[in-house]
């Protein structure tokens, strides 16, 4: 086997590396390495490149000789915030190996992760604080107060559903992910989905007093899916009407084939639920369906919102390969599109 040269081998690693002597200047650097830091890099001095305080430290305690050492390293571009892994490693009288690792999804993953538990704790305190105070009230002389008894245990109630109704919708998210890479193929019939979802609904419509619109052609095939995921969707989605356009005093269920659009190979069907309410400003729009955003936190609340419907539309949707579409303006109402691929179409690229 011929003898192949340091940099030869650094040469083949398809991550950053870079081959520092031991008074920090660089003496190799690979071509994955050139491309992150330009070729300033060679035979420059490592610390004037990697100046961020943790790669700093590091830098000097594996220089002075312990091994190996790991710190995290954030670079930017193109407004791209990219985070790597480094390790410095002792290559001998040589120096240090500096190998980068991009672990920009583990870091995200981990930051949604937090973000997550933090924010159902979040939810969950609120009404467990509330429960835990009016059970203290009425352990003490309110009740006695007949009055007082009746109230409090009415808001009890009230905070009781809330936290089912956010436990109910985690579950049902946790299962939708579970199954979020498996395709539904079964074939299923959109009227029987939306007539089902109106039905169960039908107390909630009647109690907004929203004159309800339905267009739903005879004529509409059977798409492939999961039935109950399809009438969670829509639940989620016409119930979302309810709460929040109410005011505009009607909602339009409308569904139509389209032939063809982009991001969709063939024919996909359009199922718009759109409410007459007070809008929402565009500039939200893109965060409506991140798990516990509300544009209204204090309304969503007092209507019994969780801030996980959305999340659970757009997750249902991509297991079956579709899309959510928003379009809503302050004062013109707000319209979801639910696109779904009708046969064996696929979606692709961006969004419709």
């Amino acid at each position: 086997m011929q003898d192949v040269s340091v940099a030869e081998l650094i040469a083949a690693l398809p991550q950053p590396v870079l081959l520092v002597d031991l008074d920090g200047f660089v003496q190799v650097a690979n071509p994955a390495a050139l491309e992150l830091f330009g070729a300033r890099i060679e035979a420059a001095q490592i610390r004037a490149h990697l100046r961020q305080p943790e790669v700093a430290i590091m830098l000097e305690r594996a220089l002075a000789g312990a091994d190996p050492q790991v710190a995290n390293y954030v670079s930017t571009n193109l407004n791209r915030e990219t985070v790597w892994q480094v390790v410095a490693r002792r290559a001998g009288s040589r120096g240090l190996v500096l190998s980068l690792s991009d672990i920009s999804d583990v870091e995200a993953a981990e930051t949604q992760r937090r973000e997550f538990v933090a924010n159902v704790s979040h939810e969950l305190r609120s009404p467990l604080t509330v429960l835990a105070g009016f059970i203290e009230t009425l352990q003490g002389p309110a009740g006695e107060d007949a009055a007082a008894r009746a109230e409090f245990l009415a808001i009890m109630a009230e905070q009781a559903d809330r936290m089912t109704g956010l436990v109910a919708d985690l579950l049902s998210l946790s299962r939708v992910e579970a199954v979020e890479k498996i395709r539904p193929r079964s074939p299923v019939s959109i009227h029987a989905v939306i007539n089902a979802t109106l039905a169960a609904l039908r107390p909630q419509i009647e109690a907004a007093r929203v004159a309800l619109g339905c267009d739903l052609p005879e004529s509409l095939p059977d798409i492939p899916g999961d039935y109950d995921q399809l009438v969670q969707v829509f639940h989620n989605l016409i119930e979302n009407g309810l709460k929040y356009g109410a005011s505009g005093g009607r909602l339009e269920i409308s569904a139509s084939l389209v032939s063809a659009l982009p991001g969709f190979d063939g024919a996909v069907m359009r199922i718009s639920v759109r409410d007459y309410g007070e809008g929402i400003d565009p500039i939200y729009i893109p965060r409506l369906t991140e798990r516990f955003y509300r544009v209204d936190k204090a309304r969503s609340r007092d209507s019994g919102g969780t801030g996980l419907g959305l999340a659970i539309v757009k997750h249902i949707l991509s297991r079956h390969r579709g899309r959510l579409v928003i379009r809503s303006a302050p004062g013109e109402g707000a319209c979801f599109d639910a696109i779904l691929p009708c046969c064996s179409t696929l979606a692709k690229g961006p969004d419709p």
